[in-house]
């Protein structure tokens, strides 16, 4: 099931993503919540009526840096032997359709495709046989980063967490199981030419690798969003640009660049 959160007339809720060709989606409004017993109410609107916001809003984003080699390498940096963890705000967050504004305080702006991990219940020290209990789903994202500030400052509170850095969507595709959405195509486009192009298979720690690893140390809320790393191929991006990310199986996550106002 696709799961989309969503605006209209002023209202915010959770919709049933239905149908294939995208001008002919809709959107079956669900009571309640996603991440408790839902039921799907039968009241259904076109997507096209709609605003599609973040597909969820976390408490935090933890994300994973140099998770497949090939971007590692293209950057001179080693693999890391243990998962290398970095935060996004919840203020980073934006969605589909949303712009992505580039700081004042950067000249080199990248950015980055990844698979997304959406956590569905509270979870801690979680074992590897449990992972999949407590995804709920996985959504794409672009960990949008200010390369020059992350170089400068040698840390990338400022570089990576700069508000409208993280956009996610379309929606949350709950799914997949964990086997299959450790094999899936992952690429990104800038003004339709592709720019990334890679698998999910290349991640140098799997998705339990990810959530054991964070989950040890703190505890990961419904909503929490982890993103597993980027392959090969980041580059600039410009304003003007329009970005868009698809991953096999979820959707494209579409985005411009603009001026920061």
């Amino acid at each position: 099931m696709r799961i989309a959160r969503f605006s209209i007339d002023g209202n915010v809720a959770f919709g049933a993503v239905e149908g294939e060709k995208q001008d002919e989606l809709v959107l079956d409004i669900i009571k309640g919540i996603p991440f408790a017993d839902f039921e799907l109410s039968g009241t259904k609107v076109p997507v096209s009526r709609v605003r599609l916001l973040p597909p969820v809003l976390p408490n935090k984003v933890v994300a994973f840096g140099r998770n497949y080699a090939d971007h590692a390498k293209e950057l001179g940096n080693e693999v890391p032997d243990a998962p290398f963890a970095f935060f996004k705000p919840a203020t980073s967050v934006i969605g589909p359709g949303d712009e992505i504004q580039y700081p004042s305080f950067s000249q080199d702006v990248h950015h980055e495709a990844e698979l997304a991990v959406v956590i569905g219940r509270l979870c801690r020290e979680v074992p590897r046989e449990r992972v999949k209990d407590v995804i709920f789903g996985y959504t794409c994202a672009n960990d949008v980063t200010a390369r020059d500030v992350q170089k400068r400052e040698k840390q990338w509170a400022r570089a990576k967490g700069f508000d409208t850095s993280c956009p996610l969507g379309p929606w949350v595709e709950t799914g997949l199981d964990v086997e299959r959405a450790s094999d899936l195509t992952i690429q990104l486009t800038v003004n339709g030419e592709q720019r990334q192009l890679g698998r999910t298979s290349e991640m140098t720690h799997s998705i339990e690798d990810l959530v054991v690893n964070i989950s040890e140390a703190m505890t990961l809320l419904p909503g929490d969003v982890i993103l597993t790393g980027t392959p090969a191929g980041v580059g600039p991006l410009h304003v003007g640009d329009e970005v868009a990310v698809t991953i096999e199986g979820i959707g494209t996550l579409t985005n411009k660049v603009v001026k920061r106002g």
